[in-house]
């Protein structure tokens, strides 16, 4: 299944689009795209629903955040062996973990407020793995059990923000509309193969970043896994798992978003969305 959320911002409302690309509503099913509807039972009862006799929405909508009620958005930082390179670090030998807040999530296709202060506002495609059944200690071999799907994820950054300043990453990661999410999610039975998947990202119409999960350093099931002997993962959660080479701080000269500049991003099998840069007001 492809589940979205559509309507305005903060009164979204849940769907899924059907075999023909429509826009379906759920309402009157569940109340959201969170919680237990994202648990494996949940998700089955929905897959049981015959889409053609849900409400067919016509209407161009806004897309929302495809998932809701996250509690914890995880991120993992140089993850792809070939962007480790060209930000000249070391590949890690264990994943390493910063926290996005979650107040960074917006629609997939929002615009992208370059936030006050800011000189180098910077893009990353990345695959998201959204929860579905808590995870804690669960060995890599049942780690993908406790998935609910996939999405395409932007992680932006500013990198002034996160490397010239003192203390942790996560400030730079954490600003408005600074995680695009969405526009679908995938359901995990509709992925063939996680570590399989094409990944591109455009400025202006020219392509950045051209990749593919293949490069990643630390899989799914593995990132899975290792997350839940540190926290308990809950329904909803969010991971995000790397960006593969092509972000502006790794060009030269180096390349950051400014006002006026759309970016559009994408994953195969998942979607793609599409940002306007606006200044901060």
């Amino acid at each position: 299944m492809k589940l979205v959320r559509f309507g305005a911002a903060g009164a979204e409302k849940p769907g899924l689009i059907d075999g023909d690309g429509d826009l379906r509503d759920l309402s009157n099913h569940i109340a959201d795209i969170a919680g237990e509807t994202l648990s494996p039972e949940g998700l089955a009862a929905l897959a049981a629903l015959d889409a053609s006799s849900l409400p067919r929405i016509a209407e161009k909508q806004r897309l929302g955040p495809c998932v809701a009620g996250t509690g914890k958005f995880i991120c993992i930082g140089l993850n792809y062996s070939d962007h480790a390179r060209e930000a000249g670090l070391p590949v890690p030998t264990e994943p390493i973990v910063f926290m996005k807040a979650t107040s960074a999530i917006c629609g997939p296709d929002d615009d992208l407020v370059i936030p006050r202060g800011s000189t180098k506002t910077d893009w990353e495609v990345e695959l998201g793995i959204v929860i579905g059944k808590t995870a804690k200690h669960v060995s890599k071999e049942d780690a993908l059990e406790h998935v609910a799907g996939y999405c395409v994820l932007h992680d932006v950054s500013e990198r002034a923000f996160q490397n010239e300043r003192q203390g942790q990453w996560t400030k730079g990661k954490s600003c408005d509309t600074f995680g695009p999410t969405g526009p679908w999610l995938v359901t995990r039975e509709e992925v063939a193969d996680p570590q399989n998947l094409s990944m591109w990202l455009k400025v202006n119409g020219e392509t950045m970043q051209s990749g593919s999960t293949r490069t990643m350093v630390f899989g799914v099931a593995e990132l899975v896994s290792y997350l839940s002997d540190f926290m308990s993962l809950h329904p909803g959660d969010i991971i995000s798992t790397g960006t593969p080479p092509g972000v502006g701080m790794g060009l030269s000269p180096q390349r950051y978003l400014k006002a006026g500049d759309v970016v559009e991003l994408g994953i195969e099998g998942l979607g793609q969305q599409r940002q306007l840069c606006i200044s901060s007001s």
